[in-house]
């Protein structure tokens, strides 16, 4: 039996590629794929600079909502990249 209280679940996304996934996740792929050094390069944040670490990073998105949003975007980018990267390599 449901709770009538309990809000619904949320929609399913199939399409959305950051559906399902942490934020923790997103970082651990963007310092795999770049580099804490390279992140820092194309997002200029001070948990990336800085004695950087997936907990103090965390610790600033989860309380910067245009910082996550550029976070967000770079490994959407990141994901495009890849893509472009193994449809070459089917190709060529």
């Amino acid at each position: 039996m449901t709770d009538p209280a309990a809000p619904p679940p949320p929609p399913v996304q199939p399409r959305n590629p950051l559906h399902g996934l942490t934020l923790e996740a997103i970082i651990t792929a963007l310092v795999d794929a770049y580099g804490w050094q390279g992140l820092d390069e194309r997002i200029p944040l001070r948990c990336f600079a800085f004695e950087p670490s997936i907990k103090s990073s965390l610790k600033l998105l989860r309380k910067t909502p245009w910082a996550r949003e550029k976070v967000e975007g770079l490994y959407l980018y990141m994901l495009r990249e890849q893509r472009r990267e193994e449809q070459g390599r089917w190709r060529g």
